[in-house]
């Protein structure tokens, strides 16, 4: 496995939202648009129970790489 391109899931059961690190451009949109879900000094760094998934959605939305989405 690639190091540099990891891909990771995070789901609330509703839905699952996709990260892949390969995509990352790190423009912190995440974490200004729903800082409440998008953490990235915590581990795991996505906690979807932290905000509905109308929120979650709208916010993965405005990544702009693509590196993450809603599956």
């Amino acid at each position: 496995m690639d190091k540099n391109n990891i891909t990771k899931e995070y789901s609330n059961g509703d839905i699952t939202v996709v990260w892949q690190s390969g995509l990352c451009i790190h423009s912190g949109n995440c974490v200004k648009n729903l800082s409440k879900v998008f953490q990235p000094k915590t581990q795991p760094w996505i906690n979807l129970d932290n905000a509905t998934s109308a929120e979650i959605v709208e916010a993965v939305g405005k990544c702009p790489s693509g590196a993450l989405s809603i599956k």
